[in-house]
């Protein structure tokens, strides 16, 4: 029987992989990336929402685990460039030089951060000690911890802003990607853990830790770590020389506010993967109106595209955890072998 394809090697990719593997099926891990493990280990993440294990052990692991299955073929540093056939008979070539027969592809292409360059009023770019969420995570996972770009000192006063690249019509971002108010919580509380006399402040428009996060993350960083919420419309990040200041307005009591802060960090949101169009035109797929891989109806057809054969699962569909991704890697691999013995039948037949 043919391989399966599954394309990309992050969270969903590795899960797909690993299933269809345990099922018995070759499969050929195509990974643009000279590394698995897609953003939490190419960014550097650090502990994970919401198990709190190590980005490097949980997601390294399951690297190591497709790493070492024998019916899995990796080809890093390599994308698809052409696909197709049908479902049971797929031709994809790769930029690495094969050209392989499988019947069915897997898109687990992810998703891109937000470049906060696109929000140049809060900062980012003109003040070093303004950073994203991303970087402070690499600060902690890379055990330096949290400390100024500028100098080097740790912090005193931290702001965490919301919504960055998020819920922000403005900038064509109208959509909100799920985890940032909870990975935010999460960055929080670690910051206070590693510094106790740092006081940390999250400026918000909404909180948004859904179903069980409410409690672990927003209680939890207010009630024990002494997070401090603050609910307000952000305008400007600038600088007196010595602090950054955050101005805006404090929405529930409708004053401005003008406050100083020796970091400020932008909670940055989940884009579609840069990839996107290229993707599509490749593989024949459709898009949403934002840019991200556009699901069939999951009534019908459980995690399929546009295009009969051609499955996608994570944060290539919108924004997503990265337990989701994982479950829906999984999914992904049942529904393609579905697909896949579908096909031996009727060639049987």
């Amino acid at each position: 029987m043919r391989p399966a394809l599954v394309v990309g090697g992050g969270p969903a990719g590795l899960s797909a992989a690993h299933a269809l593997a345990a099922m018995g099926r070759h499969v050929a891990l195509v990974e643009k990336a000279d590394t698995l493990g897609g953003a939490p280990i190419l960014t550097g993440y650090a502990k994970l929402v919401p198990s709190g294990e190590w980005a490097k052990d949980a997601i390294g692991g399951m690297v190591r685990r497709v790493e070492g299955n024998p019916l899995i073929d990796i080809h890093r540093g390599t994308v698809v460039k052409s696909f197709s056939g049908e479902p049971g008979a797929f031709r994809a070539r790769l930029s690495s030089g094969p050209e392989l027969e499988v019947g069915a592809a897997l898109l687990c292409t992810g998703f891109t951060h937000f470049d906060s360059v696109n929000k140049p009023e809060w900062g980012f770019g003109t003040y070093p000690d303004v950073v994203t969420t991303a970087q402070v995570e690499q600060m902690i996972s890379s055990g330096r911890g949290v400390r100024c770009p500028s100098d080097g000192r740790a912090p005193d006063r931290v702001a965490i802003l919301l919504c960055v690249g998020s819920r922000d019509r403005q900038i064509g971002r109208e959509w909100c990607s799920k985890i940032c108010c909870t990975v935010s919580a999460n960055i929080a509380m670690e910051i206070r853990e590693q510094l106790p006399g740092c006081n940390v402040y999250i400026y918000y428009m909404d909180i948004r830790t859904f179903g069980l996060y409410e409690d672990t993350y927003y209680w939890e960083s207010q009630e024990k770590h002494k997070v401090k919420y603050i609910k307000a419309r952000i305008a400007e990040v600038t600088s007196d020389g010595k602090r950054l200041i955050v101005k805006g307005e404090d929405t529930l009591v409708k004053r401005p506010i003008t406050i100083p802060f020796d970091m400020v960090v932008h909670a940055i949101g989940m884009d579609p993967n840069v990839d996107n169009m290229t993707l599509s035109a490749v593989f024949d797929i459709k898009l949403e109106k934002h840019g991200h891989i556009a699901k069939a109806s999951s009534y019908t057809s459980m995690c399929g595209t546009s295009r009969p054969g051609v499955f996608v699962a994570g944060a290539a569909t919108g924004p997503e955890t990265i337990d989701d991704s994982i479950a829906q890697g999984q999914a992904a691999a049942m529904a393609a072998l579905a697909q896949l013995h579908g096909s031996v039948r009727e060639a049987a037949e």
